[in-house]
C-alpha cells in the first residue's frame, strides 16, 4: 500500500512534467507514447516487481489474438482471453499467496487493462467489422476504424498516468490526448439554438487538481482516523449482535459501510487528478463557461452519499467500471441483461465468495428496486412537500440495502457473510422476493428512460451529468471528417 501511494505521487510529479515538457504542441505522437508506456512500466515494475510482466503478457497475447484471428470475431476471443487470465491470476494470488489480505496486488493493475483490452476489442469490432447502421449512437461514436499500432496499444493498456489505478477511458479519447487533437463540444443554449465552441488553446487542469488532491486528503485523513475505529467486522462480533438493539445494529451497519468508503475516494480521485495533471479528462465547458475536467471521473460523492435508489448509487460509484459493464455486456446481452451483468461484474472483481454474495445479492435488490419505482413512484411525485418525505425515505432505504448488499464484498469469506445474513433472518432477501411476487417487473428497452433516472429535489442537475458524462466523447477517429464526428457526438448527447 505504501509502495502503491509513493509510485501514485511519483506518478503525479510525471503527468506535470509530461504535460510541461512533452506537450503535444512540443513532441511527436510517436515520443509521448514512449515515454508514457516506459514510465507505466517502470512504475508497475517498481511496485510489483516482476508479476508486472504478467501486464505485458496480457496486453501481448491480446494483440496478437486482435491481428491473427481478425474482426469478425476477435472481440470474442480477446474477451474469454482477458477475463480467463485474469482470473487465474485472482485464483493463484488468493488461494496461494494471501487469501484476505489487501495489499496493493498486482491484479489490481491486470483488472483495469482486462478492461481496456476488451472495451478496444469491441470497439474495433464494431468499427471495422459492424454495419454503422446497426450500431447504437453511443456504439458508433466509440467505433475505432483502424487497428492501432503495437506501441499505441501498449501506450493505452500500460500509461503511466492509468497504470496502477486506472480510471478506465476510451481508446478514442487516448489517442486524441494523446496527439492532441482538440474537439468541439456542442451545447444546447436555453432558446434552442446549438452553441458550438472551439477550443483553441489547452485550458489549465491546476484548479481541478488542486481540488481533487483536497479532496484526496481529506478522504485519507477520514480513513486513517474514522474508518479504523468501525471496523465492518464488528457487525457480526457475538457480543454486539447479542446486546444491541435492532435500531442500534441498523445504524451501526449504514456508519460502518460509509466509513469503508474513504479509502476507495482517495484512490480514484488520485488517479483522476494524475490523468488531469498531464491534460487529460477535459471535456469541455459548462453552461457558464467553467472547465470541466471529468471525462474519465470515476465517482461523484455527493451523489454516492444522497442516492435515492439502488440504481443511483450504482451509476455515481466506480462510473467507468458500469459503463464498461455496459458497453460490453448489458446493451449486448440477448437475455437476462442484468444478471448476466452482475455475474460479469462478479468474475471481474475476483474469486472471493464474498464478491459473488455480493452480486448476486444485488440481482436482487436491483430488481425489486426497480419494480418498487415502477409501480408506485408516480404516486409521490406530483406534490413538493410528499416529494422531499419520499425522497428521505427512499435514501434511508437506499443505504441501508447498499449497506447490507456489500457486506459480504468487505468479508470475503462465507461463513461471515452468512453469519451476517443470518442474524438479519435474510431480511432484505425475503422482502425483495416478496417485492417481486407482488409487484409486476416492467420490460422497458435498454437505453429508454426509466423511473431510476428521476432525480431527488437536492439533486437537480444530476441527470444532466449522467448523460453528458456516459455520452460525450471526443473526435479522435482519422476515417471521419471533424463535422461527422461533431454531429455523432452531438446526436449521442441528446439521446
Amino acid at each position: 500500500q505504501v509502495n502503491f501511494v509513493v509510485c501514485q505521487l511519483f506518478a503525479l510529479l510525471a503527468a506535470i512534467w509530461f504535460r510541461t515538457y512533452l506537450h503535444s504542441s512540443k513532441t511527436s505522437p510517436f515520443i509521448r507514447h514512449v515515454v508514457a508506456t516506459l514510465l507505466g512500466l517502470y512504475l508497475a515494475l517498481f511496485c510489483f516487481g516482476w508479476y508486472a510482466l504478467h501486464f505485458v503478457i496480457q496486453s501481448g497475447i491480446s494483440y496478437y489474438i486482435m491481428i491473427i484471428i481478425g474482426v469478425e470475431n476477435m472481440h470474442k476471443y480477446c474477451f474469454v482471453f482477458a477475463l480467463g487470465y485474469l482470473t487465474v491470476c485472482q485464483i493463484t494470488r488468493v488461494y496461494i499467496f494471501d487469501y484476505g489480505q489487501y495489499s496493493a496486488d498486482f491484479s489490481g493493475p491486470m483488472m483495469i487493462i482486462t478492461q481496456k483490452i476488451t472495451s478496444l476489442a469491441f470497439e474495433i469490432h464494431d468499427g471495422m467489422f459492424r454495419k454503422n447502421e446497426d450500431l447504437t449512437p453511443s456504439q458508433r461514436c466509440l467505433a475505432v476504424r483502424r487497428m492501432p499500432s503495437l506501441l499505441e496499444y501498449l501506450s493505452y493498456n500500460c500509461n503511466f498516468m492509468g497504470i496502477l489505478a486506472g480510471p478506465l477511458c476510451s481508446y478514442k479519447d487516448y489517442i486524441t490526448f494523446i496527439e492532441g487533437r482538440s474537439y468541439q463540444l456542442q451545447q444546447s443554449e436555453a432558446n434552442g439554438k446549438e452553441d458550438t465552441k472551439y477550443e483553441q488553446t489547452d485550458p489549465s487542469p491546476n484548479i481541478a487538481v488542486a481540488q481533487k488532491l483536497l479532496i484526496c486528503g481529506l478522504s485519507l485523513l477520514f480513513h486513517m482516523t474514522i474508518t479504523k475505529t468501525l471496523p465492518v467486522e464488528y457487525n457480526i462480533d457475538d457480543h454486539f449482535r447479542a446486546t444491541a438493539s435492532w435500531p442500534v445494529r441498523l445504524f451501526y451497519l449504514y456508519v460502518s459501510l460509509m466509513a469503508a468508503r474513504p479509502k476507495y475516494y482517495f484512490a480514484w480521485t488520485l488517479a483522476d487528478a494524475i490523468n488531469n495533471a498531464a491534460g487529460f479528462g477535459f471535456r469541455g465547458y459548462d453552461k457558464n463557461g467553467v472547465t470541466r475536467w471529468d471525462l474519465i471521473s470515476n465517482l461523484r460523492i455527493q451523489q454516492i452519499e444522497f442516492s435515492t435508489s439502488f440504481k443511483m448509487f450504482l451509476d455515481n460509484w466506480n462510473i467507468q467500471t458500469a459503463l464498461w459493464l455496459k458497453r460490453v455486456c448489458y446493451e449486448r446481452a440477448t437475455f437476462s441483461p442484468t444478471i448476466q451483468t452482475f455475474i460479469l461484474s462478479a468474475i471481474w472483481h475476483g474469486v472471493y465468495p464474498g464478491y459473488y454474495l455480493t452480486f448476486l445479492t444485488g440481482v436482487l435488490m436491483t430488481l425489486a428496486a426497480r419494480a418498487i419505482r415502477n409501480n408506485i413512484r408516480h404516486y409521490f411525485v406530483e406534490s413538493p412537500a410528499v416529494k422531499v418525505c419520499y425522497d428521505i425515505i427512499t435514501w434511508m432505504a437506499t443505504q441501508v440495502a447498499i449497506s447490507y448488499t456489500v457486506v459480504p464484498f468487505v468479508l470475503l469469506s462465507v461463513k461471515p457473510s452468512f453469519t451476517f445474513y443470518s442474524s438479519c433472518y435474510f431480511c432484505l432477501h425475503i422482502a425483495s422476493i416478496l417485492v417481486l411476487l407482488v409487484f409486476p417487473l416492467k420490460r422497458t428497452q435498454k437505453g429508454s428512460k426509466k423511473h431510476e433516472t428521476v432525480q431527488p429535489v437536492w439533486s437537480k442537475t444530476l441527470e444532466e451529468e449522467n448523460l453528458l458524462q456516459k455520452n460525450s466523447y471526443s473526435t479522435t477517429n482519422n476515417s471521419f471528417s471533424q463535422k461527422q464526428e461533431i454531429t455523432c457526438r452531438y446526436q449521442a448527447l441528446k439521446q
